[in-house]
């Protein structure tokens, strides 16, 4: 007769939790999914106004000359390998997940990591939860997002902030701790008030770093996206996830590359104004 073995199941305890979070808290999580669907549908549309070639276009002249013409080529080429392999649609639904899960990412490690750089106690407290976000799976986070929020793209946008957070609080916790403490001395020395040190002092010391955040939680941010085609978030993933269980490596193939297209087009945009901040 075997000895049973001692087991723990988180699952019997997390369950009932989300039951009950579905069963009273069901408008706040549908004012949430609102919210979300109205904003990337949005940039979805405003994306795909325009004919390719003249978005392609557009991005080829606010490039060269924002950032520098090099780049502009650069960017031109990959939007338009997304075009010839006929996954524009994907691709722009791809950027479009993106860029609601960045936004909302930032808008909620911004601040946090202001508050983590002035409150020891706080950077302390939040340092093995980080630990634990950028440890687990990233697929994993898709469960509980869809478990509150169903199949489609709010779990995707969802799974996709949990997972772009902890990059950009470490490098904004690190980038206020880097501003030299004889400027903000200066500042006060001046009579300057805290809002006019952080706006005209700190934030413009600490953009470098905050940029280098920016650019790990945009390429983070689309790798989870990806991911998030496995439940129905719609995108290059979809396709990705197409190829694979119709054993079509024509399509996994153009989808994969596809993917890889928008990721450099994403970093070196991201990379090209970082540099051009930093000479500027």
């Amino acid at each position: 007769m075997s000895t049973p073995v001692l087991q723990f199941s988180p699952g019997q305890y997390i369950a009932p939790l989300f039951e009950w979070l579905n069963t009273n808290m069901h408008g706040f999580f549908k004012a949430i999914s609102v919210f979300i669907e109205a904003v990337l549908g949005g940039i979805e549309a405003a994306l795909l106004a325009l004919p390719p070639l003249a978005l392609i276009a557009a991005v080829f002249v606010l490039t060269a000359w924002l950032i520098r013409p090099r780049l502009a080529v650069l960017a031109a080429a990959m939007l338009g390998f997304c075009l010839v392999s006929g996954l524009w649609t994907a691709s722009m639904q791809t950027i479009a997940l993106v860029s609601v899960a960045v936004l909302i990412s930032v808008s909620i490690a911004f601040p946090l990591g202001i508050v983590a750089s002035r409150v020891k106690k706080f950077d302390s407290a939040i340092g093995p939860l980080l630990n634990v976000m950028q440890t687990v799976p990233p697929w994993v986070y898709l469960i509980p997002a869809v478990m509150i929020f169903s199949l489609g793209r709010v779990p995707a946008i969802i799974a996709t902030v949990v997972y772009g957070i902890p990059p950009m609080l470490r490098l904004t916790t690190l980038a206020f701790k880097q501003v030299p403490e004889h400027m903000l001395e200066l500042g006060q020395a001046i009579g300057a008030s805290k809002r006019s040190i952080l706006f005209k002092i700190e934030i413009p010391l600490a953009t470098p770093t905050l940029m280098v955040g920016l650019n790990q939680c945009i390429l983070l941010s689309l790798a989870m996206v990806v991911l998030a085609g496995l439940v129905g978030a719609g995108g290059l993933g979809a396709e990705v996830t197409r190829g694979l269980t119709r054993m079509e490596m024509g399509l996994g193939l153009r989808a994969g590359l596809a993917i890889v297209a928008v990721a450099l087009l994403l970093d070196r945009l991201s990379r090209g104004a970082l540099d051009r901040r930093a000479l500027g």
